[in-house]
């Protein structure tokens, strides 16, 4: 089957055509022509991959992306917690949505597309784990991101409530091994607390999140495509923990002192302004910003029995993702215990 993948280099997106060419599909990656390519299988390694340069926002190049394909992987996303231009968001999330929904109703080949969304976009879940009924109430956002996704999600559901053949899955916090990017915030932080830059455990750390191992989202999209049926939600999560269980997790792997205190998030959020007019000044990206402080107040834990029961899918532990994360972090060189 010719698939198409949007936001092939990415983090998730690399690893899907990575695996969708092992289940014997022929794959076409939709790149723009100044992304880094290295998470993606080389042309020399003689495998059917096929590079399409373009961009989401730009439809023609889109249009001219999916033509052939009988199957469009939506994974391409802007994901940044606070961006000094939040428009982008809009544009990417949103617009390139609009974009692939207008592609199909514009060709007659694509079967169907299998959207990644967020698990922002259900919501948060103080108190309580949510499943795929859940539907953001849009009264508050933490970030531009959420709220972007939040916005596409409810496109992608009308969508889908008039024939087009979209299922629509939602990962976790993704987390593996691969790029270290604002899609792998578990390894940047990892990174942050070997280094000695994060002392201690954020906030009182007791709030969950739905940990997501990426190679298990990865399958999950696969599963979605073989199994998914059209209109469905289906959220790709995983084991629902806090930060500190993952700072405490890692600590027993690696053999090291667990943090000693935690580090209250007025003093995270006066931090993050601070990075916030640094990167007005020097153009980098903060990893923490007072969006990121806000969602670190709420929960977002969801349940993935749906998936579980209609696809097959099986995520792992947090555990068993971090005894894989430390140590490949351990071999780039960028923690040591």
């Amino acid at each position: 089957m010719k698939v198409l993948v949007t936001g092939a280099s990415g983090y998730l997106g690399g690893r899907l055509c990575h695996a969708l060419l092992r289940h014997g599909h022929s794959v076409r990656a939709f790149v723009r022509r100044t992304s880094d390519l290295s998470s993606l299988p080389t042309l020399s390694d003689g495998v059917p991959l096929e590079l399409a340069y373009g961009d989401v926002t730009d439809y023609p190049s889109l249009l001219a992306a999916c033509s052939g394909c009988q199957v469009v992987f939506h994974a391409a996303a802007l994901v940044e917690p606070w961006l000094p231009d939040p428009s982008k968001f809009v544009s990417v999330n949103v617009g390139g949505l609009k974009n692939v929904i207008r592609a199909y109703k514009e060709t007659d080949v694509i079967e169907k597309i299998i959207y990644t969304s967020s698990f922002f976009a259900l919501g948060s879940t103080d108190g309580y784990t949510a499943d795929e009924n859940q539907i953001h109430s849009a009264k508050f956002f933490c970030t531009e991101y959420e709220k972007s996704k939040a916005v596409a999600d409810k496109i992608a559901l009308e969508a889908a409530n008039e024939g087009v053949p979209i299922v629509a899955v939602y990962p976790g916090v993704i987390y593996g091994p691969g790029k270290v990017t604002a899609g792998n915030v578990v390894a940047r932080l990892i990174v942050e607390r070997f280094n000695g830059r994060l002392p201690g455990y954020i906030g009182h750390g007791s709030d969950k999140f739905s940990f997501s191992h990426v190679d298990d989202v990865v399958e999950g999209h696969i599963l979605a495509l073989n199994k998914g049926k059209t209109g469905e939600r289906y959220l790709l999560t995983g084991e629902n923990a806090s930060f500190m269980q993952v700072f405490d997790i890692a600590a027993t792997i690696t053999n090291t002192k667990t943090p000693f205190f935690n580090i209250p998030l007025f003093l995270i959020n006066l931090y993050g302004w601070v990075s916030v007019v640094f990167c007005r000044i020097t153009g980098k990206l903060p990893l923490i910003s007072p969006p990121t402080v806000r969602v670190l107040s709420h929960e977002w834990a969801y349940s993935c029995e749906k998936a579980k029961r209609e696809l097959g899918y099986k995520p792992r532990s947090l555990k068993e993702g971090l005894e894989e994360v430390l140590p490949w972090l351990k071999d780039l060189g960028d923690i040591k215990y």
